[in-house]
């Protein structure tokens, strides 16, 4: 199996669009989507990102931080999978709660490189 890596991408504040039982029903279809990869060995790891941050830019000894734009798409959250390949990881992307719940998200579908193939440098995938 292949790694990948699902950018989740939404407006930055959709979640305060939700009412509380709504919001409460969002968490639990992503607690089940989680366990459902989980089960089907699927998963490797997956994490909601905090809304909080700063925006880094610049070269070294002229760094620029900002805060990012709430109001326009970020990044929300991410999953690390398995999958035999790039549309059987477009289809285990499609079951995301997050388009269940709003018209804005989308979801960017990354393979992984491991390996350097001019190098034969391995990238590190624990500690």
């Amino acid at each position: 199996m292949q790694e990948y890596m699902l950018h989740i991408r939404n407006q930055g504040e959709h979640v305060s669009t939700l009412s509380p039982e709504k919001h409460e029903q969002f968490l639990k279809a992503c607690e089940d989507y989680i366990s459902n990869l989980k089960k089907n060995g699927n998963l490797i790891a997956a994490q909601p990102i905090a809304r909080e941050g700063v925006m880094l830019s610049g070269t070294p000894g002229n760094w620029k931080t900002g805060p990012y734009n709430e109001n326009k798409e970020v990044q929300v959250g991410y999953y690390h999978i398995r999958a035999h390949n790039l549309d059987e990881a477009v289809e285990l992307a499609k079951g995301n709660p997050e388009f269940a719940y709003t018209d804005t998200a989308r979801v960017e579908v990354r393979p992984l490189k491991t390996k350097e193939a001019s190098t034969g440098f391995e990238y590190p995938t624990e500690g």
